[in-house]
């Protein structure tokens, strides 16, 4: 097989894809939060989470599994719901993060703050494995991209990097985030962040209800 015909293809999938996992989103929000109130651990494990995640979207875009949930509007639309509720759900806790001091007094601690590792992995990959944003760019980045004379192995090494490179990067923000210094920065008021975290969550669930399911009886 000569491989040097897929270069061109390769190198522009990984500049789209660059672009995207740069890009503020629930990743991007969850990984943030973690980082700030959990620690280099659990954000990493976190991002690991994220990064496994991508196997779900490369595996219904091979299948074809993608083409059903994008021609079948009631589906994508549970999706959406589902993937809203869940950024909620996930937001409630830190809208609610308690001040040093109330966290020291208080008798009861949120479990927010005692996040185990098993918890961060499923939140991460739950995370990126719900974003319909993702749904959206890997269905347009293997049905427009990619050829359909790319072979499957190749796909499925294109897959491979995706998976990667996307844990390689959210990795790379989780050590820069609870380096020392930015740490020492968020100590005193990491739960002011964890609260704009929390709302941002929030804001993005709602962004996205909006613009994939409540603008189109809109308009």
């Amino acid at each position: 097989m000569d491989l040097s015909k897929f270069y061109v293809e390769f190198l522009t999938i990984a500049a789209m894809h660059l672009v995207a996992v740069a890009s503020p989103g629930p990743d991007f929000a969850i990984v943030m939060k973690h980082s700030i109130s959990h620690g280099k651990k659990i954000a990493l494990i976190t991002s690991v989470g994220i990064g496994l995640a991508i196997f779900i979207h490369v595996a219904y875009a091979l299948l074809g599994i993608g083409l059903i949930i994008n021609t079948t509007p009631w589906l994508y639309d549970a999706l959406i719901v589902f993937a809203a509720g869940f950024l909620v759900y996930i937001a409630q806790g830190a809208v609610k993060s308690p001040k040093p001091a109330e966290v020291a007094v208080g008798a009861n601690v949120p479990a927010s703050n005692d996040l185990s590792a098993k918890k961060a992995f499923f939140v991460g990959f739950m995370t990126n494995g719900l974003n319909p944003k993702a749904t959206l760019f890997f269905l347009s980045l293997f049905t427009v991209t990619v050829s359909q004379e790319t072979p499957i192995l190749v796909k499925s090494a294109y897959g491979v990097y995706l998976a990667v490179a996307t844990t390689v990067w959210f990795c790379c923000l989780s050590l820069v985030l609870t380096h020392s210094r930015v740490r020492q920065l968020f100590s005193q008021k990491g739960y002011v962040f964890d609260r704009i975290m929390g709302w941002l969550l929030i804001f993005l669930a709602a962004h996205i209800m909006y613009s994939e399911i409540i603008s189109k009886y809109i308009n």
